[in-house]
């Protein structure tokens, strides 16, 4: 096992009612608030009028930024930026899923520069020590980031999706109700669910390096949560029990827990980064696209058993197998949650993508070396990868 060291700083305010804590945690940073949010559900289902009264009956002033993209993009970040600056925002409030916190932190970020433009920290990789506090509240079970360092930021122009992050981007309050989910769309459930599911096994399950049993058994619950609680939350939309175990498991896959001291390569989310900035795909979807052809690629006899005890641990694959048996019936096991209980299309032929910009798209991902993992990935074998998906 390797040295590491484990902060997490964020507070986390989880269940009904908690929206009354609201008011104190923003006044410890100040009064001027910039609300960040998408593209108006937050209006339909009541939240937003919940926030901005609560705001208001405690004497801060509001400023907005709304139709945050499902891909944020730099521009919208750069908008957010330019309005902390002239109002001299004092927090930043993000209330939606992970594409919204996404921007809140590219918005912090960029705030606290001398010219407000967040793409040159992107794309120069910049670790961010200094920003604008951030809370969120989170309404969909998806990406992890309302409690974790990162962001990702899309440039469309460039065809370039890329991960923003520092210890500044952390938020410094999360408030976690299973309740904002229950009129998620059942899409955006599923493609939720699978990537809490993603961020798991593509992160920490098949890292490079070995970790311990404590950590597996902790990931290999997570994902069977997820496996478990979905297609409930799919079914029945305002099941309490099931938004609660999606949503606390979405904060678990990626707030470091589960890191343990391994390396990893990100091999799934680094191709799928590149599908969302060329075609603008839903992130989910495209992961699950992409995950059974990954470990279809990769099986050979060093990643059989770790792919076989996916398998048990998480899809209830019977013991006894061969390596390789047994872990074939995994990855179908898999493709059945993905594209039968999930109900995702299973290529990206149906989603009108062809293999056009593969090749520059597998080049991208590989950052011009390979992307890591319990195999190495070339950009020859991306683009591999890509037309198993077609």
């Amino acid at each position: 096992m390797n040295d590491f060291i484990f902060h997490n700083p964020g507070k986390v305010y989880f269940g009904r009612n908690q929206i009354e804590n609201l008011p104190n945690e923003l006044l410890k940073f100040g009064k001027k608030v910039l609300l960040v949010y998408g593209g108006g559900s937050i209006k339909k289902n009541g939240l937003y009028d919940t926030v901005t009264e609560l705001i208001h009956k405690n004497g801060m002033e509001l400023f907005e930024l709304s139709g945050v993209e499902p891909n944020p993009r730099h521009t919208t970040a750069n908008k957010g930026a330019e309005i902390c600056k002239k109002e001299k925002i004092d927090v930043i409030l993000a209330v939606g899923g992970g594409s919204t916190i996404d921007c809140a932190k590219g918005v912090a970020a960029a705030a606290v520069t001398y010219d407000g433009d967040v793409w040159p920290l992107v794309s120069g990789g910049k670790w961010i020590t200094e920003a604008l506090p951030i809370i969120a509240v989170l309404t969909n079970a998806a990406t992890g980031s309302e409690m974790d360092a990162w962001a990702v930021i899309s440039n469309m122009d460039t065809n370039e999706k890329i991960g923003l992050g520092g210890s500044a981007l952390i938020p410094k309050v999360a408030f976690e109700n299973p309740e904002y989910s229950y009129t998620l769309p059942t899409y955006q459930t599923a493609c939720g669910a699978f990537d809490i599911f993603n961020h798991v096994l593509d992160n920490y399950y098949l890292a490079g390096d070995a970790t311990f049993d404590m950590i597996l058994d902790m990931q290999e619950a997570v994902m069977r949560a997820v496996v478990k609680w979905a297609p409930i939350a799919m079914k029945e939309p305002e099941n309490y029990e099931a938004r609660a175990n999606l949503m606390w498991a979405s904060s678990m896959a990626l707030n470091t827990v589960l890191d343990a001291g391994t390396v990893h390569g990100c091999a799934c989310h680094a191709m799928e980064h590149e599908l969302s900035a060329y075609y603008d795909i839903t992130h989910g979807h495209g992961l699950a696209i992409i995950t059974p052809r990954w470990l279809t690629y990769i099986l050979n006899d060093e990643t059989a058993p770790a792919i076989y005890r996916l398998g048990v641990k998480v899809f209830g694959i019977k013991e006894g197998l061969s390596d390789k048996e047994g872990a074939k019936g995994a990855i179908d096991a898999l493709s059945k949650f993905c594209f039968e209980t999930l109900g995702l299309k299973s290529t990206l032929t149906e989603l009108g993508i062809n293999d056009e910009h593969f090749k520059s798209m597998a080049e991208h991902a590989c950052t011009g070396s390979v992307i890591t993992g319990p195999k190495d990935l070339t950009p020859e074998d991306v683009e591999n990868i890509y037309r198993m998906c077609l």
